[in-house]
């Protein structure tokens, strides 16, 4: 697949106030109007196109909403001030009391435990199932249910979903397909495959360097401006709103994305592609052995790769921690959480990202507690980067240790 999203956000064309190539930032919390009719227009749901009051919107904003519409091909998109303002501003806005969502079951943590532990409090209850078979999704289908929620890319366990396959499913029920997409930018383009409403961690790969938390929603003009009406907007009365300074230096470094998307893939495959052959239990998308790599290789962006995220179970958590130590004294990462980054982040997320989710659940869903989770960083020496790891493997004897498991 070939998507057009990347040259879209390049070709995306502003000049600040006094012609800078940069847009220039919106420094202010509330707008003026020329007329006291539009300020009455605008509090009646008239918002199109005016700035009220920067919980609604601002310049700042407003840009990086539209690259984010030009990167996953979509009519429009709000920022939110992290992704999961973004995930409560989308499930807030489509559901009622005594409504019901099928989700993946293998999603972010902070996802699983709003659906989990919080919805309920609103009469609002979620089903989760296995994002991979198509006739269990449509089994917990209900007259209630107002949305399928999935990943593109499943965290942390790297599954993948027929995005094509469960837009139609959608369809035929009516209902929204809701995908984040935070694992895969660039390399998987879920609105072109069907899905209604595309989520983003602006955190991550999007930004790419781990210091500020944004979010955004991908949608269609009309459910954009739906989170944004002042009466009953999601997303405008929840408050979750990006502040202009951190919109303005998102929407610079997303400007290098398809440049670092690609180093990023590189950078996995190779150490996905070694390390198995080391004989060690790696998961990766790009790999044959993967139960998604079918799926991903039809509906992938193939100039973006596999992506940058990858999951090696060690065994233990004893075994994890002592490893991520290891790798992080030698300055191979950072123990931390997190993806994106221009250095490697590792952790084990049974006891970190995924630690809401009850231990015995884990277990079912076949998350190990020595499973670690990489984002691999920009290396520009990925052959040493390899090495090195190996190295730190090998003192612990985890290379020996997977091959007699194998």
């Amino acid at each position: 697949m070939k998507s057009k999203a990347a040259q879209s956000v390049q070709d995306l064309h502003y000049f600040g106030e006094f012609g800078g190539v940069n847009p220039s930032i919106s420094d202010s919390s509330t707008y003026t109007f020329l007329s006291a009719k539009t300020m009455f227009d605008t509090f009646e749901g008239n918002t199109e196109g005016c700035y009220l009051y920067s919980r609604h919107s601002s310049p700042s904003n407003l840009y990086l909403g539209e690259a984010m519409a030009a990167l996953e091909n979509t009519e429009s998109a709000n920022v939110y001030a992290s992704g999961m303002g973004a995930i409560s501003a989308v499930v807030m806005q489509l559901c009622n009391a005594n409504e019901h969502i099928v989700s993946s079951r293998t999603i972010y943590g902070g996802t699983y435990a709003l659906f989990k532990n919080f919805l309920p409090k609103l009469n609002i209850e979620t089903s989760f199932v296995d994002i991979t078979k198509l006739s269990v999704v449509e089994a917990a289908i209900t007259e209630n249910t107002k949305l399928i929620y999935c990943e593109a890319v499943s965290n942390p366990l790297l599954e993948v979903a027929d995005i094509e396959a469960l837009a139609i499913l959608a369809k035929k029920h009516n209902i929204p397909l809701v995908v984040d997409n935070t694992f895969s930018p660039s390399n998987i383009s879920p609105a072109e495959l069907g899905a209604d409403i595309v989520i983003h961690s602006l955190t991550k790969f999007i930004n790419g360097t781990s210091d500020c938390v944004a979010g955004a929603v991908c949608a269609s003009t009309d459910f954009c401006l739906s989170l944004k009406d002042v009466n009953d907007g999601a997303g405008m009365l929840f408050g979750s709103t990006l502040d202009s300074l951190r919109a303005a230096s998102i929407l610079k470094n997303m400007r290098t994305l398809h440049i670092r998307m690609k180093k990023h893939s590189d950078n996995a495959y190779y150490l996905a592609q070694h390390f198995e052959k080391d004989g060690l239990k790696v998961v990766y998308p790009g790999l044959p052995s993967h139960p998604g790599h079918e799926t991903l290789k039809k509906q992938m962006n193939e100039e973006f790769g596999f992506g940058g995220l990858l999951t090696i179970d060690v065994g233990s958590l004893e075994k994890a921690n002592s490893l991520m130590e290891l790798l992080q004294k030698e300055n191979l990462g950072y123990l931390a959480v997190s993806l994106g980054f221009y250095k490697t982040l590792f952790s084990a997320p049974g006891t970190s990202t995924s630690s809401e989710i009850p231990l015995e659940e884990q277990e079912t869903m076949g998350l190990s507690t020595g499973l670690i989770r990489f984002s691999i960083g920009l290396d520009h020496d990925i052959t040493d980067t390899y090495k090195r790891m190996k190295s730190c493997m090998q003192k612990l004897n985890i290379l020996d240790k997977q091959k007699e498991l194998a």
